[in-house]
């Protein structure tokens, strides 16, 4: 689970097994857009050899375009369909967190108690709150950090055991000090929500979050594997066939990555975020507000949920990864729009590329004009310039144009002129740091298999501080 009660599993089975397909199945944008989606998420999957991947889009507030791609199942093959579950993985932590927050709204906790006042067993818990656990700045260590299924791991276990063990351990560094990834966390975390609940996690979050926002078809992947009628995930070992994946023992994804769903529920809940329709404002800002180190430097992670600035744009935004299943969430709020991305193949990038991919075509980052299309305009004129061993050093700052002397000039010209003219140049990255603006590009050649990255930093009076070519 690495960056993620059985009457209850049984109920919410039927639920989704009676849930019409149509329902789940969204065509409202335009057949060009549609088109470049289609062609986008199909390529990743080609590039990748991942079996299939399950879409849903955001747009103004409103789910508007849901669809699979690839098969399910293969063997027999089963074509993916918008109604398939698939473990979403850590994407599940968000929910852990939300339900922490419903919590405190009703008074029975506050989510910077200590983890002593719940189980004061725990390593150094009377200096470890419950924000530190949500926001991964605890120390505690992580239980499963690997991106495999190891052999205990296939057999039952309880949250209790998970604590005893990585719970009593010495903390990775003193709370607060540092962010760190962990599953534990939420474990711990998992294990609170049931203590001042008084009920299973599960059935706390079908009551307060899924009924609420209709999300009917969720499966509680820790207790039982998913159905027939669902998508089945699948390991690659090396560059090998694809086979089964292993399903990890029961009580091994508790309240860190238990949760399954078709891409339209996630993407109920990426609308009820941006919404904020069903936490108070005070608990949204709470959960979207980056937790900030105690020497003052920003986590850049709130509680459950990584707060990035891409192209531009606030997002918030979370991956997921079980055994079988890849995940990629982005919410962005100010712009009304989500991507929910679900994968049928570990240790897999087709989630988060197809992400990738689909979100300029949504927020419209390299239309003509804009900020991004303007960038990726300077940005490959450049390219070619250096493809000639010509430069405009107007463009750059002094320490960059150090960076181009003679020789790196030379090299640039001879080991990028036989590569052609680039067929494409694209942004797919941006963020602001040091005071700069970050740009990532991807360049590919008609006539080269090859591609390279190119990375460039801004500075607000628009000369560049860096430009970097690098292999892809």
């Amino acid at each position: 689970m690495r960056c993620i009660f059985s009457a209850l599993s049984v109920v919410l089975f039927c639920a989704c097994t009676g849930h019409a397909q149509s329902a789940l199945t969204v065509d409202k944008i335009a057949p060009e857009l549609k088109a470049k989606m289609d062609a986008a998420a199909e390529q990743v999957l080609a590039k990748t050899g991942v079996p299939s991947a399950s879409v849903a889009v955001v747009e103004h507030g409103e789910i508007v375009y849901t669809q699979a791609y690839g098969k399910a199942k293969l063997d027999p093959p089963v074509a993916a369909t918008p109604a398939m579950r698939y473990s979403i993985g850590s994407i599940s932590k968000q929910f852990t967190a939300a339900a922490m927050l419903l919590l405190q709204q009703e008074g029975k906790l506050s989510i910077d108690d200590p983890v002593s006042k719940y189980l004061p067993e725990l390593t150094r818990a009377n200096e470890v709150t419950i924000r530190m656990l949500l926001s991964h700045t605890s120390g505690y260590e992580d239980y499963w950090p690997e991106d495999y299924v190891m052999p205990p791991m296939l057999k039952a276990t309880t949250a209790q055991h998970i604590l005893d063990v990585w719970g009593k351990k010495p903390l990775n560094f003193d709370p607060g000090t540092r962010w760190q990834y962990s599953n534990t966390n939420y474990v711990i975390a998992g294990r609170i929500v049931e203590m001042v609940s008084g009920e299973p996690l599960m059935k706390f979050l079908q009551q307060h979050i899924f009924k609420p926002l209709d999300m009917e078809a969720v499966w509680n992947s820790d207790a039982n594997r998913l159905g027939d009628t669902d998508a089945e995930g699948y390991v690659r070992y090396a560059l090998g066939p694809l086979r089964p994946a292993p399903k990890e023992g029961k009580g091994w994804m508790f309240a860190a990555g238990e949760l399954a769903m078709p891409a339209y529920d996630l993407a109920q809940w990426d609308i009820s975020i941006m919404d904020r329709s069903l936490l108070s404002q005070k608990s949204y800002d709470e959960m979207f507000d980056p937790v900030m180190l105690k020497d003052g430097e920003n986590s850049h992670y709130a509680l459950g949920l990584f707060i990035r600035n891409l192209g531009g744009h606030l997002a918030y935004e979370h991956s997921g990864e079980v055994s079988g299943f890849v995940s990629e969430n982005v919410v962005f709020p100010n712009d009304k729009a989500a991507i929910a991305v679900l994968t049928n193949q570990d240790a897999s990038p087709a989630a988060s590329g197809i992400a990738r991919a689909l979100a300029p075509m949504m927020l419209g980052l390299n239309e003509a004009g804009s900020p991004a299309a303007e960038a990726e305009k300077q940005a490959q004129e450049i390219f070619v310039g250096l493809q000639q061993g010509k430069i405009d050093r107007s463009l750059f700052t002094a320490n960059c144009n150090a960076y181009f002397s003679k020789t790196a000039i030379g090299d640039f010209e001879s080991s990028l002129a036989p590569l052609g003219t680039p067929a494409t140049f694209k942004q797919v990255a941006q963020e602001l740091r040091g005071g700069m603006t970050f740009r990532e590009f991807t360049v590919t050649f008609a006539n080269s298999p090859q591609q390279v990255r190119v990375t460039t930093y801004t500075m607000p009076d628009g000369k560049l501080e860096q430009y970097l070519i690098i292999p892809n």
